[in-house]
C-alpha cells in the first residue's frame, strides 16, 4: 500500500486562529474558555465555553455568501484555507487547485453535530411564525456533509467527497478515511476538515441537562481539569482543524514540507451503553493503530507521546489512563501524556483534527503541550500527563486518541520523517 504523508495543517479555536499561534498559545497553557458571548447564557447552569474570538466570516466567505452556511461550515473553511496555502496547493489569487490534479483531490470531513445553531433558530421561526419564514439556507447550511461541500467547491476538489459523523470521534475517523482512501488508490490527496460549533442554547443546554459539563463558572479558566480530582465534567469548544494528506511519493517529487507520516489507526465501537465510556473500546483502538504501525514499519514502534482524549470527565479520564496502562503493559512502561483540552475546551467532532494537529507540532517542535489544572491528581489517574508547562522531548512517533458517544472509538499514530 502507498505511503501517506501531512504537508498541510490548518486551524481555528479558543486560543488561537491558525497553527502557531494555537500550538505556541497551548504550549504555554493558555486557557481560551470565558464566559459564553455567543447567546444570553446567563439563565443556563452552565455558562462557560472556548469559544473562537476575532473571527469574521466575512474574511473567508463573500458577505453574500456568509447567510448561507452555519459557523461550523464557516470556521472549517478558515482552516482549511490554511492547510490548502500550508501545503502550497492554492494562494492567495488562485483558490482553486490545478486541474490537472483535481480529480483525485478529495475532501473528508467531519463534525459530530453539524449545524445546530442553525436548527434552533430555524425551528424558533416554524414554531413562532411559522413554516413560510423559514429560511431557504436552512437545510444546506446544517447539513453536516455541506462542510466538505462548500470547501470542494472553493478549492475545485474532485474526488471522492465524504463525510463522517461520528461524535467526538468524528475527525480522527475522518482522517483513518482519507489515508485509507489514498493507501487503497482511490485518490492521491485528501483534505480533512473536522469542524464544530455548538455554543447556543440547545447545545449546552442539552449537555448539561446530561450533567456532562463543568460546572465553574466563577472560575472558567480552571474549569477544564482533565485528570484532576476535582474535575466535574467538560467544558464546550468549538473550532476546526485541517490536514492535508498525499503520497509520500507526490510530496517528495514536488518538494513538500513534510510533517509527518500516518504510520497507524485503529477504530473500534464499545457495544456497550449510548453515553458510559468502557476499558475496553479505547484498548482495542489503540492495539489496533499500534499493529498496523508495526505491520507497515516493520518493526517493533515506540510511541514517544500520547495526546489523549482527556475531556475531563470524571469516568472517561480514569477509563483512558487505564486502557494506556495496559496498552504498555504497565505504569512503567507509559509514554507522556497529556489533554489539551484544559486550554481550548472539548470541541467535539473537531477536536480529532484540531488535537492530531498538536501532536503533529509537538513532532516537528520537540515539544510536549502540557495538561493544565492539575492541581490534584486523581489517585486512578497516575500516569505522567506534562502537567502545567511544557516540555522539551526528543519526539519520533506520537498518538492521537478520540472517544465518542455511543461507543466509538479511533487512535491514530504519526511518525516523523
Amino acid at each position: 500500500m502507498r505511503r501517506v504523508v501531512v504537508t498541510g495543517l490548518g486551524t481555528i479555536n479558543s486560543v488561537g486562529n491558525n497553527v502557531e499561534e494555537s500550538f505556541n498559545a497551548v504550549v504555554e497553557g493558555v486557557c481560551g474558555i470565558d464566559t459564553i458571548t455567543l447567546f444570553d447564557a446567563s439563565e443556563y447552569p452552565v455558562q462557560i465555553a472556548g469559544e473562537v474570538k476575532d473571527f469574521d466570516p466575512s474574511t473567508v466567505m463573500d458577505k453574500k455568501e456568509v447567510k448561507k452556511a452555519d459557523r461550523f461550515i464557516q470556521l472549517g473553511i478558515k482552516a482549511a484555507n490554511e492547510a490548502m496555502k500550508d501545503a502550497k496547493f492554492i494562494d492567495d489569487e488562485n483558490k482553486r487547485v490545478d486541474e490537472s490534479i483535481a480529480e483525485r483531490f478529495g475532501i473528508v470531513s467531519a463534525s459530530g453535530i453539524g449545524g445546530l445553531s442553525t436548527i434552533e433558530k430555524n425551528s424558533i421561526v416554524c414554531e413562532t411564525k411559522g413554516p413560510k419564514k423559514i429560511s431557504p439556507f436552512f437545510i444546506p447550511s446544517s447539513l453536516v456533509n455541506m462542510l466538505g461541500g462548500f470547501i470542494s467547491i472553493e478549492h475545485g476538489l474532485k474526488g471522492p467527497s465524504l463525510s463522517h459523523v461520528t461524535a467526538c470521534a468524528a475527525s480522527t475517523h475522518a482522517l483513518a478515511d482519507g489515508v485509507k482512501t489514498i493507501m487503497t488508490g482511490g485518490a492521491d490527496r485528501i483534505l480533512v476538515v473536522g469542524a464544530e460549533s455548538a455554543i447556543c442554547g440547545a447545545g449546552v443546554g442539552g449537555f448539561a441537562a446530561m450533567k456532562a459539563l463543568a460546572v465553574r463558572n466563577e472560575e472558567p479558566k480552571k474549569a477544564s481539569r482533565p485528570f484532576d480530582t476535582d474535575r466535574n465534567g467538560f467544558v464546550m469548544g468549538e473550532g476546526a482543524g485541517a490536514l492535508v494528506l498525499e503520497t509520500l511519493e507526490s510530496a517528495q517529487q514536488r518538494g513538500a514540507k513534510i510533517y509527518a507520516e500516518v504510520i497507524g489507526f485503529g477504530e473500534s465501537g464499545d457495544a456497550n451503553h449510548i453515553t458510559a465510556p468502557v476499558i475496553d473500546g479505547p484498548l482495542r483502538a489503540m492495539k489496533a493503530a499500534v499493529a498496523m504501525a508495526k505491520s507497515l514499519t516493520n518493526e517493533d514502534i515506540k510511541i514517544d507521546y500520547i495526546n489523549a482524549h482527556g475531556t475531563s470527565t470524571p469516568v472517561g479520564d480514569v477509563n483512558e489512563t487505564a486502557a494506556i496502562k495496559q496498552l504498555f503493559d504497565g505504569k512503567e512502561n507509559c509514554p507522556p501524556v497529556s489533554s489539551t483540552k484544559g486550554q481550548i475546551g472539548h470541541c467535539l467532532g473537531a477536536a480529532g483534527a484540531i488535537e492530531a494537529i498538536f501532536a503533529i507540532k509537538a513532532l516537528n517542535e520537540g515539544v510536549i503541550p502540557p495538561t493544565i489544572n492539575l492541581d490534584n491528581p486523581d489517585e486512578k489517574c497516575d500516569l505522567d500527563y506534562v502537567p502545567f508547562k511544557g516540555r522539551k522531548a526528543e519526539l519520533n512517533i506520537v498518538m492521537s486518541n478520540n472517544f465518542g458517544f455511543g461507543g466509538t472509538n479511533a487512535s491514530v499514530i504519526f511518525r516523523k520523517i
